[in-house]
């Protein structure tokens, strides 16, 4: 089966130095894929589905496949000089659709989502409930290739969910690849053809019949730490990034455990200190 987007050695941090929110990251997305990523608050799930639909560039490794993507964000950005149905014609003329048909796909989307009485409301006069039916309706206006939402049934009543459940499904049905974050553990349960874990800046599969919850590999297995040789005098600094462990001290000398992922900003927040302490080297544990 053929891949709409692949993503190899994929990392992401958002300052040069800062803590990898995602790294390592190799994933294959199939053609016809319903997937579904897991994992806590914080774990990076958002980033991960703006590395997928394109939104962000990895900042090390590289993501592939040149799929017609829409995607649908946690937050809809409803501040903007549009009316509903001038907004999702606009973005059905930038995906190449003919405004007429850029119009009409409109209309029919928002009806399925019960929204087509907005069709002449502006943007920011929405309310929380219909912006979220607006952001799910301009991602179906193209008929994507790969779809992408994250938390994009959170806002949405009863009808509106289930009817952009259905929406998945087809969109499935007709090849399209469909990856999406959900706080609720049974949504399309049963469904997916793929589940992925994230923890530690890391993601695994899951077995699409385990409960949810992160893959027992992760589970069971500590963050990577890394062990930080330095040098200097008085007392460490209180407070210092990750929390560091003293493991050894001798002399001026100490040896610090650290997460790894929390390295960089530990030796960074050792350097600034008055006075500053030197680092003698940076070792795995």
């Amino acid at each position: 089966m053929s891949t709409t987007r692949a993503l190899r050695g994929a990392g992401r941090r958002y300052s040069l130095g800062g803590p990898w929110v995602l790294r390592g990251i190799d994933l294959d997305l199939a053609e016809g894929a319903l997937v579904r990523v897991e994992g806590t608050n914080g774990t990076g799930k958002s980033t991960l589905l703006r590395l997928i639909a394109g939104i962000d560039a990895p900042t090390e490794g590289r993501v592939t496949g040149r799929p017609r993507t829409a995607y649908v964000p946690e937050r809809f950005p409803v501040a903007l000089p549009f009316t509903t149905a001038g907004y999702l014609t606009h973005l059905g003329r930038v995906h190449g659709l003919a405004r007429r048909t850029a119009r009409e796909r409109a209309g029919q989307w928002l009806e399925r989502f019960g929204a087509a009485g907005h069709a002449g409301t502006p943007l920011a006069e929405l309310s929380k409930g219909t912006s979220q039916r607006v952001a799910v309706a301009q991602a179906m206006l193209a008929d994507p290739e790969l779809l992408v939402l994250d938390e994009a049934w959170t806002g949405l009543d009863t009808a509106a969910r289930a009817e952009l459940d259905r929406a998945v499904r087809e969109r499935v049905t007709r090849g399209a690849t469909v990856v999406f974050v959900d706080h609720d553990p049974a949504r399309l349960t049963g469904q997916e053809d793929a589940r992925y874990a994230l923890a530690g800046a890391g993601l695994c599969p899951v077995p699409t019949d385990a409960g949810a919850g992160l893959c027992p590999a992760q589970e069971a297995s500590p963050a990577a730490t890394v062990l930080v040789d330095i040098t200097g005098t008085g007392p460490l600094p209180p407070q210092l990034p990750g929390s560091p462990q003293e493991l050894t001290a001798s002399g001026d000398s100490r040896t610090l455990r650290v997460p790894a992922e929390r390295s960089d900003e530990l030796l960074r927040a050792l350097l600034a200190a008055r006075p500053p302490w030197h680092i003698r080297g940076v070792r795995g544990a």
